[in-house]
């Protein structure tokens, strides 16, 4: 008997915590039961994820992105997507700002559509609220809701919020639990031995507020002139970060590490966790700190759910960035327990807890 396959939609496979979280749960499926496919809108290049997800049996579609004035030409790409492959029982979408474009093609052809809000937040910008008016219809069309959190359901359903499954960022947490061995590796390698390590992780868009960081760390190098920033991700705003970061005199003390399939060692080789988004969903990447034993100063834009363990300290973000580096440098001298698996798991973010759940929905939905 062939498994269920489950068509899911983003906007690219690189390594997103949208893109991430549902890998960790793609490679603990059972496969003979369950069997992912992708869609991508970006057709220039090969993503992080691809060749993995081609390894575990699933395939990647590109698709049209939607610009306005190919109106007709992006319905009918989906149109002729899903007539194509009448495998994909359920289609589950992360990338919620166009869906509702193709919904009403994947209601007639029998289809589960599941709308999964990721965000707590947007940018003020015309296009944000542009997509803010695309996906107000999914609260109605969409067969299933899903959320990160309570908020990012608030958020995006409003009043059927309610009606809102949370599936929670979880993560494996084992393969992110503190480790001396690894931590002194790490350090070593990146020439960071006897630094004190800033860590960030993170898409280089607005929401993740580089520029901030980048304003803590400054003023953090006058209390702590042998401070190192770890930048890990990449992005639309790198090469305007690395302008900043050289004009400021930094270039020295900023590693620009790039995207990376090592982020739970580099995790490892840090000592506080740096994180003042303007909005957020549920970030993995404050979960994931947490699971290393880190410290993490985060906004307090971001949801409560975050604070799984005593590590996080929320500050708003209309403060100084001295003020703030103030408080990650205290965090610094305190001392910690990095044993922090077990109150993870007992809170449900391991990714096991999660495969059961998501699986068992999914093969509940395709019974019926």
């Amino acid at each position: 008997m062939s498994p269920n396959r489950i068509l899911h939609v983003f906007a690219s496979l690189d390594r997103g915590g949208a893109e991430s979280r549902i890998m960790d749960i793609y490679r603990k499926t059972d496969k003979n039961e369950i069997q992912f496919d992708f869609v991508v809108y970006n057709n220039d290049r090969e993503y992080a994820f691809e060749e993995e997800i081609k390894i575990l049996g699933g395939n990647v579609y590109r698709m049209p992105r939607y610009k306005g004035s190919n109106h007709f030409t992006f319905r009918k790409a989906w149109r002729q997507l899903l007539k194509q492959h009448p495998e994909w029982s359920i289609i589950h979408i992360h990338n919620t700002s166009t869906a509702v474009l193709w919904m009403g093609i994947a209601k007639r052809l029998k289809r589960i559509t599941i709308a999964h809000s990721r965000t707590g937040g947007g940018q003020r910008s015309i296009f944000s609220c542009f997509k803010i008016i695309m996906r107000y219809p999914l609260r109605y069309k969409a067969d299933y809701l899903f959320a990160v959190s309570e908020k990012a359901a608030k958020w995006m359903f409003g009043k059927h919020s309610s009606k809102t499954t949370v599936i929670k960022n979880a993560i494996d947490v084992d393969a992110f639990a503190f480790d001396s061995e690894i931590r002194g590796r790490k350090r070593e390698e990146l020439l960071l031995e006897g630094k004190l390590v800033i860590g960030h992780v993170g898409r280089f868009f607005p929401e993740k507020n580089h520029g901030f960081i980048i304003d803590i760390f400054a003023q953090l190098v006058k209390h702590k002139p042998d401070s190192v920033l770890l930048l890990v991700g990449d992005g639309d705003l790198r090469t305007e970060i690395a302008c900043k970061v050289k004009n400021m005199g930094l270039e020295e003390r900023v590693v620009f590490a790039g995207v990376r399939d090592d982020v739970a060692d580099l995790l490892q080789a840090m000592d506080v966790f740096l994180f003042p988004s303007v909005f957020e969903g549920m970030p993995g990447a404050v979960i994931e700190a947490q699971a290393a034993g880190l410290f993490c100063v985060i906004s307090d834009s971001i949801t409560g759910e975050v604070h799984i363990t005593n590590l996080v300290k929320a500050l708003p973000i209309n403060l100084s960035a001295d003020v703030w580096a103030k408080e990650v440098l205290n965090l610094a001298e305190t001392p910690n327990c990095r044993n922090t698996s077990g109150l993870l798991k007992d809170a449900g973010f391991d990714t096991k807890d999660v495969v059961e759940k998501i699986s068992a929905f999914y093969a509940d939905v395709c019974k019926s």
